[in-house]
């Protein structure tokens, strides 16, 4: 498993601060049905561009900070970001060929 949980506490060096591949995240919940659908997409990505992509997680439920950061209004919710800039973001379950898209690779 190559993604990163990603808190407040490791936010700046894992995402902000980051320079290099872009990042994929990937807000979600314990509870959320959609999220738990999603998620073996999120990791099979983590694993097949590792490399390629930077994967962290983040869980709206501990992380409420970054969630209000984000404008997380509804889960799942997937953000790239390259060098510290959103580029896109996706609401809802999605299909792995739309997450590889959304990455551009």
């Amino acid at each position: 498993m190559n993604e990163i949980t990603i808190t407040k506490d490791n936010f700046d060096e894992e995402v902000r601060n980051y320079k290099g591949l872009p990042v994929l995240l990937d807000f979600w919940a314990e509870w959320c049905g959609p999220c738990r659908m999603l998620g073996p997409i999120v990791e099979q990505i983590a694993d097949e561009y590792d490399g390629k992509v930077k994967v962290g997680k983040i869980n709206v439920d501990d992380e409420p900070e970054l969630a209000a950061a984000f404008r997380v209004e509804s889960i799942p919710m997937l953000v790239v970001v390259k060098d510290g800039v959103i580029q896109t973001t996706s609401v809802g379950l999605r299909p792995k060929d739309h997450v590889i898209s959304l990455l551009g690779l």
